[in-house]
């Protein structure tokens, strides 16, 4: 066992040779806090033309844009005005989750190529209504999973697809933090017309892509769902008292904690749990079980796109139960430049989208339906419309 785990040493691929001496114009609709990320990564690359922006908050483009000492972005009010005036290459949609459908959709029918921050949207039926636009446009929408391209995620998903762990059949996985409504970044987060879903879609959204994405991502099957929001609507939450915050409870209306049981297609469970804010370190570490072995990753304190330290595989040798640590690759690698790389390489090549919508179609429906069970109360089919 421990000479086959060797060749998980190196996940590196080499990389795709891309044409890229044609300049592509880039827009950014929404200029708050995750636009700088983007344009920080756009600025470095030089096959980028960054022209156009928009913000639905007057002078907020064009503040955002000066910082970076861009005068000649043009501005605008809101992202269909953009769209009607601009020729672009791509986008970047940078808004709050509610208007995430309504962007993206709008942009592929004037023939426009989609960045979309995660989450996809906030609903099943938007997020097939983003596929139906995609498909028709015959452009592409790649969804904003940084932590696809991070070493360790490439590893995890490299041991389960080896076969080494045989069949899977369980899942757990989640995390959060014990202190972290993200109210320092404004309070789209948090508002129910704006953030609509609240640590499932800022955070959730990436553990439960680390292990479907690991799995070859199976179909949702039924859900049941729980989510709370006893911390958020609490004024004496200690990271409102610390930051002198408290009104903001008034002003909470989304999940600060969720939890779901979830069967996936070929009988496979998934125990899911995900928290801004709880009183407990973690809820626990990720395990992926499979009928020859199991896998251990441990959680990190604040999901931050990567693992917690070393991996460790349980399995039987020579009969004994044994365990084999594989190490966590230490790196510095900048997975939002790679998102970022990625997704221009694919308009200058015509290529596929790097994090397709197909995949992620099954991760916002089980948040959808993770949303629907709590209000029910019960378990729920998970309905997905035809594209």
């Amino acid at each position: 066992m421990a000479n086959n785990l060797d060749k998980f040493k190196d996940v590196k691929k080499e990389e795709r040779k891309v044409d890229r001496s044609k300049k592509l114009r880039i827009g950014i609709i929404g200029t708050g806090w995750i636009a700088e990320a983007h344009i920080d990564s756009y600025l470095k690359c030089e096959d980028v033309e960054i022209v156009a922006g928009a913000d639905l908050v007057p002078g907020k483009a064009e503040e955002f844009f000066k910082r970076y000492n861009l005068d000649d972005v043009h501005c605008y009010p809101d992202h269909k005005s953009m769209l009607d005036n601009e020729e672009l290459d791509g986008v970047s949609v940078c808004t709050y989750n509610k208007t995430h459908a309504e962007c993206t959709i709008y942009a592929l029918k004037k023939g426009v190529n989609v960045l979309l921050e995660k989450p996809m949207c906030v609903t099943t039926e938007e997020a097939v209504e983003i596929m139906r636009a995609e498909k028709e446009s015959e452009k592409i929408v790649s969804v904003g999973f940084q932590p696809r391209f991070d070493p360790n995620m490439k590893l995890v998903k490299q041991i389960v697809q080896s076969g080494e762990l045989g069949k899977i059949y369980y899942i757990q996985t989640g995390g959060g933090r014990r202190v972290g409504i993200p109210f320092p970044f404004g309070t789209t987060f948090i508002e129910k017309d704006k953030g609509v879903i609240g640590a499932m879609g800022d955070i959730g959204c990436y553990s439960l892509d680390m292990v479907l994405n690991a799995i070859g991502y199976p179909k949702p099957l039924t859900v049941t769902g729980y989510t709370s929001d006893f911390f958020g609507k609490n004024p004496n939450y200690t990271g409102y008292i610390n930051a002198g915050k408290s009104e903001y409870s008034k002003i909470f209306a989304v999940d600060d904690f969720a939890a779901a049981f979830v069967r996936l297609e070929g009988d496979i469970i998934l125990d899911f749990r995900i928290s801004w804010a709880m009183n407990l370190d973690t809820p626990g570490d990720t395990i992926i079980l499979g009928t020859k072995g199991g896998l251990r990753i441990p959680s990190t304190e604040c999901w931050n796109g990567s693992i917690g330290g070393d991996l460790t595989v349980y399995h039987d040798y020579a009969g004994k139960a044994v365990e084999t640590v594989i190490p966590a690759i230490k790196n510095n690698t900048n997975c939002f430049d790679l998102k970022i790389r990625s997704f221009l390489d694919a308009i200058h090549t015509g290529g596929k989208a790097p994090i397709p919508t197909s995949e992620i179609l099954y991760n916002q429906a089980i948040i959808d339906h993770i949303v629907k069970s709590s209000k029910l109360g019960k378990e729920i089919n998970v309905e997905i419309p035809e594209i």
